[in-house]
């Protein structure tokens, strides 16, 4: 029983605060007899967010920052051909600032399929008139396969959400970057916009592109179930309800999770992540319980 928790430990004053508040009972039960076995020091500042290295390395990948081959992972369920490169555009709302861009959370877009659709279907000849094959995966995925995908590190949409993007972001070719440019263009008052607005809906103004590279060989035991209902009251920094969602997720995932005698943890914050397992308790533990309240807070203050 293997459990990936992204999101476990916020980097703003807020949610440090919101953090210091939080009980969590059964993960600081399950601290006083699991150790750790791994730690992914990381940092803030990386392309690739803890969550996504860990998940990665679960799978038995190699990591390289940036370039995580997630779209050709895509690919292959999809029954694509893996073996080219791919990457994945998501649909997306950018706020354009002087000399700066931010990308709104694409789930809260409020996208249909059927619009996704038509939007895919409006921009697919731009993409093919240069030699780019494009599929339609689900409203806020496309696949975009390109030699030029292959070695090309992008800024994962998770990394991008809430912050203020500069010119420090990974360099693209000419090739994309006109194209996505180019994008932007057409988009501008398309007609299914101005529905969106007149609904008091954001409109898709750009496509974000992450999760280029070739594909990687999987190992065969399963990948860990990943739990992401931190993520979005994380993002919007929404503190109640990313408390109410642990204080949730510790009862009904950590808990059992806590008895499993071969279970692994990994706990994702915006810096780091680490990996905990089982090992026996000790004869004072089973007599005492061990659990010391504070423990879990002190251990998510690391990532």
């Amino acid at each position: 029983m293997q459990l990936l928790i992204p999101f476990a430990a916020p980097l703003s004053d807020a949610g440090a605060r919101a953090l210091k508040s939080l009980q969590l009972p059964h993960l600081d039960a399950l601290l006083s007899h699991w150790r750790e076995a791994e730690r992914d020091a990381g940092d803030e500042s990386s392309l690739s967010p803890p969550h996504e290295r860990a998940l990665a390395r679960a799978l038995g990948w190699s990591v390289t920052d940036g370039l995580i081959p997630w779209a050709a992972r895509d690919a292959a369920a999809a029954g694509l051909d893996a073996s080219l490169p791919w990457g994945r555009l998501t649909p997306a709302h950018l706020l354009l600032g002087s000399d700066h861009i931010g990308l709104t959370d694409p789930g809260a877009l409020a996208l249909e399929p059927w619009e996704s659709r038509r939007f895919f279907d409006a921009l697919h000849e731009l993409f093919a008139s240069e030699g780019f094959t494009l599929h339609w995966v689900s409203d806020l995925n496309w696949l975009v396969s390109h030699p030029l995908l292959k070695d090309l590190p992008t800024l994962a949409a998770d990394r991008a959400i809430g912050h203020a993007l500069h010119s420090d972001m990974p360099a693209q070719p000419r090739l994309v970057r006109r194209l996505l440019n180019e994008v932007q263009m057409l988009l501008f008052n398309h007609p299914l916009n101005e529905s969106r607005e007149a609904r008091g809906e954001l409109p898709i103004n750009a496509l974000w592109l992450s999760g280029c590279g070739a594909a990687q060989a999987e190992r065969t035991t399963g990948a860990p179930r990943v739990d992401e209902r931190l993520r979005t009251p994380a993002l919007h920094e929404d503190w109640d309800a990313w408390r109410a969602a642990w204080t949730a997720l510790d009862e009904a995932c950590i808990a059992p999770l806590a008895t499993h005698p071969e279970g692994r943890l990994v706990l994702c914050g915006e810096r780091g992540a680490v990996a905990l397992e089982a090992q026996p308790k000790r004869w004072w533990q089973r007599l005492s319980g061990g659990a010391r309240a504070g423990r879990a807070a002190a251990l998510l203050e690391t990532l």
